[in-house]
């Protein structure tokens, strides 16, 4: 167990903690703590990432835990949203959906001895997302805010459809009874 995968299990931890925190009411500060733990964890993401490749500590556990990690803390947050009337259910069943697809995808490639990595459009999709759910964890009552919001909603939301169909046209043959 190194330390990459401790800060992947450190960041599966912190989901439930940051749900109570985001979904209690009454707890004094609770959405501030909540978008705290977010945003450590997902930094913890990109530390754990650094540290497992600069210092050779990629594990098969680390490749499987780490995006379960993530996917799980994004579809944690984004689930809130929906509770909590702030995004429309239609648009986080598309972005937990084609997470779902690529994992899968990814399985399949994997099966074929194709890895799979993650693209600069997928990048840009988590970092969106990523700020999308921090603005609305924090939910500021501003109209300029609340512009602010929908503007990476709806970023995220084109993102994790461009970047999907990016996915399944650029390693279609993936999918094809043909082995490449």
């Amino acid at each position: 167990m190194n330390l990459p995968n401790k800060i992947t299990i450190a960041r599966a931890c912190m989901i439930p903690v940051f749900l109570v925190f985001f979904l209690v009411p009454g707890i004094a500060g609770g959405k501030y703590i909540a978008g705290i733990i977010f945003i450590v964890a997902s930094l913890s993401d990109a530390l754990d990432g650094y540290l497992a490749r600069k210092n050779n500590l990629v594990t098969n556990f680390g490749k499987f835990a780490d995006p379960l990690a993530d996917k799980l803390l994004v579809s944690a947050a984004l689930i809130c949203f929906v509770e909590l009337g702030l995004v429309p259910a239609w648009i986080i069943i598309v972005i937990i959906s084609r997470e779902f697809i690529i994992s899968g995808f990814r399985l399949v490639a994997s099966d074929n001895g194709v890895v799979i990595a993650a693209s600069y459009l997928a990048k840009f999709k988590t970092t969106a997302q990523m700020v999308m759910a921090i603005l609305l964890i924090f939910h500021v009552d501003n109209t300029a805010y609340h512009v602010l919001e929908q503007v990476f909603i709806y970023l995220s939301l084109v993102l994790t459809v461009v970047s999907l169909i990016d996915y399944m046209y650029k390693n279609r043959k993936v999918l094809s009874d043909k082995k490449a």
